[in-house]
């Protein structure tokens, strides 16, 4: 007799490393650029398909904090296109009940940018549908140290015993903290490392890697990456 799954086919949190604009826009000879504003189409793609399928949480890593390091047109491009989006997606975002949040390194941003995602954010705290994620100027590794920092400084003042430390004491010191762990982390491109994403909430994540470049990434590959979660027997460390 099969092993019934104890875990739901559907999973409560989605989260994507979209790679491979890049070289979706060299394949096509068209500027980098050009790649990213080919994988709007694919994020919007995958957020109706997210809501199709009733998972509750997406998250996008959209920025890393080493991104800073590319070349300051792309950069600006990128930001710009970021812009873009949330003026342009606002409004359905409500029509469709998503939240748009934010994990990362807000103070980074640009001013203009910063003030249209706060804006963004404030203006679809209401919404339950779906919680979008953006990860922007983020690197795990950054976020685990702020924790420990910020963990440190209440030992310092007294107000934390270093012996009730807990697993759970980390966790609500990240960027996280509100949101539920990932229970599958896609990543396109079909490169096969997790690029400073997540580190410590990925830790019982099912991971799925698909060849297709982020821009020819939709609703059938998300469909797919769910099926293939549905298929695994989550265990967590357990017989």
């Amino acid at each position: 007799m099969a092993k019934e799954n104890p875990v739901p086919s559907i999973p409560q949190h989605v989260a994507i490393i979209m790679d491979g604009n890049g070289r979706w826009a060299q394949k096509h000879h068209l500027p980098r650029l050009s790649g990213h504003e080919a994988g709007r189409k694919s994020v919007k793609e995958v957020v109706q398909a997210a809501i199709h399928h009733g998972v509750r949480y997406l998250t996008l890593y959209a920025f890393s904090v080493e991104n800073w390091q590319r070349p300051r047109e792309e950069v600006q491009g990128l930001m710009g296109l970021l812009r873009g989006v949330l003026r342009d997606e606002l409004k359905e975002m409500g029509e469709q009940g998503i939240r748009l949040r934010m994990i990362g390194r807000k103070q980074d941003l640009p001013e203009a940018v910063r003030e249209e995602l706060e804006a963004a954010m404030e203006n679809t705290l209401g919404n339950t549908k779906l919680d979008l994620i953006l990860a922007l100027s983020y690197g795990s590794r950054v976020e685990i140290t702020e924790a420990v920092q910020a963990v440190a400084r209440e030992v310092k003042a007294g107000s934390l015993d270093p012996e009730a430390i807990r697993e759970k004491t980390v966790s609500d010191h990240l960027y996280t903290r509100e949101i539920p762990d990932p229970d599958l982390l896609i990543r396109t491109s079909g490169e096969m490392r997790i690029s400073n994403f997540m580190l410590w909430q990925i830790s019982y994540a099912e991971i799925h890697v698909t060849p297709v470049l982020w821009p020819d990434f939709g609703k059938k590959e998300f469909a797919l990456a769910l099926a293939d979660y549905a298929g695994r027997e989550r265990r967590f460390g357990g017989v």
